[in-house]
């Protein structure tokens, strides 16, 4: 089957429901864990750095990889490393299962950040293959959805399987979904072209790129323990600069570069990717402090929590059903920036939140921030991914992950800090036992169950009004960031109206598998 013809088929939904499916167990893998750390810590007798690590591994893996592995996949073929990736996350999720020690979990950990890392990009760079122009930008869509649905459903899932079963089947439940992404890819996704790829990998480029994000990640991870001016955060952080500054002269110079930077003179690129960095930055921000405060001010469960964050879904998937009409007829330069007006709203609206206030305003800031997140994330991705040559499509959207991911990291590091800060400032421990203060200084989770275990009615208001105060901090920043990329992109982002990819070559045109 052609393409065209792929892109009329009613095949492509269900290609799309592969590729959707890969990335859900994704987004679900990355939050499902944290809820099995404590069990984790009682069962393996991990101490407070190796749960640490069982999160870091992941995150220094999959931000490492992704760079890499997009080029082996303009190279290699897009739906062979996807698959491969894939095949590599379920593989890893049984290994999980048996893990007997600490150091297996982070292994395991670890193997699934490298899976991920083909999966999220390479996904991705095959939307346009699949569906026309037109209807890329849905896709796109309901990819995004994906991602966003994994985050805060997978303390659910997690929840659910911990009172259920024991602590391996948060690993367990990804291999039966992983083996149905494997074969629903096998059949639906589109083969890979023959490429040419006698072109040298560039090593160094390579080694230069990954220890530098190892050295930021690692220093970011640091953080919440040593705080910003720690020595070690200090030296990791600097060490990344300097690798990372290296990286860049050597991509800028190499005749094959792992990364085409040029593509950033692309106005569509840069832009695009810019204004999704700030999208992502803001949405982590509320993911972030939201789960918290919908258990812990407003007490409900881990199931609950889930349920309650979907408007912020069903704000996105009407927005992108919105945007796929207004795009063509407004342009990106207006749709984006009224987007990102909206998600400021949003989140500067959930910004004047009191302790008193129930869930119905929250469902309120909630469903406005996700149809801003919707009007502005869907085209400007659809603005990058036109701005793809077809041949470094797998490298074009690694680098995009890429950003995005690192500056989420540094974004969740800072919004953390203006977290803890805001709640330091308003949270009353006089009188309380040394280390019973330190229990509630550390967190409103914390200050909640030093407050049962005495009694203390007032450390528990206390502790939930000084929670309060630092989310509104958190979402007060997000708002602001939100309003500077509304701005930018209104000065920047081209004027045409044409934010859908181009039209794919008919020299990359391939065939159903």
């Amino acid at each position: 089957m052609s393409a065209p013809a792929l892109s009329q088929s009613p095949r492509r939904w269900l290609a799309l429901a592969a590729l959707t499916l890969s990335v859900l167990i994704v987004g679900l893998d990355g939050t499902v864990i944290n809820v099995a750390l404590p069990t984790i810590a009682g069962e393996l007798h991990a101490d407070s750095s190796q749960l640490q690590w069982i999160g870091g591994g992941y995150l220094l893996t999959l931000s490492v990889a992704m760079l890499p592995v997009g080029l082996l996949g303009d190279r290699y073929g897009h739906k062979r490393l996807l698959l491969s990736g894939i095949a590599l996350f379920g593989l890893a999720s049984l290994g999980g299962t048996l893990a007997s020690s600490p150091g297996a979990v982070v292994a395991a950990r670890a193997v699934l950040g490298l899976g991920a890392a083909a999966i999220m990009p390479l996904s991705m760079a095959i939307l346009p293959r699949v569906f026309s122009k037109e209807e890329t930008p849905k896709a796109i869509a309901v990819w995004t959805a994906a991602t966003a649905l994994g985050m805060p459903v997978g303390p659910v899932v997690g929840g659910w399987l911990l009172d259920h079963f024991w602590w391996g089947s948060v690993f367990l439940f990804n291999a039966p979904v992983a083996v149905l992404a494997l074969a629903a890819g096998l059949w639906l996704l589109p083969r890979d072209a023959e490429r040419s790829h006698t072109a040298p990998f560039d090593a160094l480029g390579t080694l230069l790129g990954g220890l530098g994000i190892t050295a930021l990640v690692y220093g970011t991870i640091l953080i919440p323990r040593d705080g910003w001016t720690g020595p070690a955060v200090l030296t990791s952080l600097t060490a990344a600069a300097v690798l990372l500054i290296g990286f860049v002269l050597r991509e800028r110079r190499h005749p094959h570069p792992i990364v085409e930077l040029r593509l950033f003179a692309d106005r569509r690129f840069l832009w695009g990717t810019l204004i999704a960095v700030f999208v992502n930055f803001a949405v982590m921000g509320i993911l972030f402090v939201l789960p918290q405060y919908l258990q812990s001010v407003l007490g409900h469960d881990a199931l609950g929590t889930g349920l309650r964050v979907l408007p912020l879904i069903g704000g996105l998937m009407a927005a992108a059903t919105a945007s796929e009409s207004l795009v063509p007829r407004l342009g990106a330069r207006t749709v984006v920036p009224l987007g990102l007006s909206m998600l400021a709203a949003g989140v500067l609206l959930g910004a004047t939140t009191d302790v008193s206030d129930g869930y119905g305003f929250t469902a309120l800031w909630l469903s406005l921030t996700g149809l801003g997140f919707g009007l502005a994330v869907v085209p400007a991705t659809s603005l990058v991914i036109g701005a793809l040559p077809t041949d470094r499509a797998g490298s074009g959207t690694s680098l995009l992950e890429t950003v995005q991911q690192l500056g989420a990291v540094l974004g969740v590091a800072g919004l953390g800090s203006l977290l803890g800060y805001g709640y330091l400032a308003r949270v009353h421990t006089d009188g309380l036992p040394a280390q019973a203060a330190d229990a509630a200084r550390d967190s409103v989770s914390g200050a909640d169950a030093v407050a049962r275990q005495l009694h203390d009615a007032g450390l528990a208001a206390s502790a939930h009004e000084a929670f309060v105060h630092g989310m509104n901090l958190v979402l007060t920043a997000c708002g602001a960031i939100a309003i500077l990329g509304a701005v930018l992109a209104a000065l920047f982002l081209g004027s045409t109206p044409s934010g859908t990819v181009a039209e794919t070559a008919p020299e990359q045109a391939e065939s159903i598998a």
